[in-house]
């Protein structure tokens, strides 16, 4: 099995190119079931449906002139791969875990906080964030701050 190239990647202006045409042509196919591809050498495979979408994002990203990079995470991850992930200092995540906003369970002696909720966390942590800045914007708007 090859390995895997962690580093970012910086398309050219070339690549950017052929990322967007590549994009343009497999976003109409992405229909939520697996994606049926062609090799050139005449095979077909299937795609899961995620891989599919990661590969438009990968695409859409690379068409915009962007370095992009692989980062696979465990399915449990650890207090600082989780801190990284929701851009925390360590000391708050941990504050998030003893204070039950955030779950997590013991591998031995270690925390391992599983994937799935460090997700959930930020998606609600985001509709909050959402909802608290239309809340200031609709303040400011009653009081005439031309926001």
């Amino acid at each position: 099995m090859p390995t895997t190239n962690l580093a970012p990647t910086l398309p050219d202006a070339s690549d950017a190119a052929l990322a967007a045409e590549a994009g343009a042509r497999l976003a109409p196919h992405l229909t939520g079931d697996a994606l049926p591809l062609r090799l050139a050498d005449g095979q077909d495979l299937l795609l899961p449906a995620r891989a599919a979408h990661l590969l438009r994002d990968l695409l859409a990203e690379l068409a915009a002139g962007h370095a992009v990079a692989l980062l696979p995470l465990p399915a449990n991850l650890s207090i600082q791969q989780a801190a990284n992930l929701l851009n925390v200092s360590r000391p708050y995540l941990i504050h998030l875990i003893e204070s039950g906003r955030l779950p997590c369970h013991y591998t031995g002696r270690q925390r391992r906080i599983p994937l799935a909720d460090v997700q959930a966390f930020q998606r609600q942590f985001e509709t909050e964030r959402e909802a608290a800045m239309m809340e200031l914007a609709r303040q400011a708007q009653e009081l005439g701050m031309g926001y």
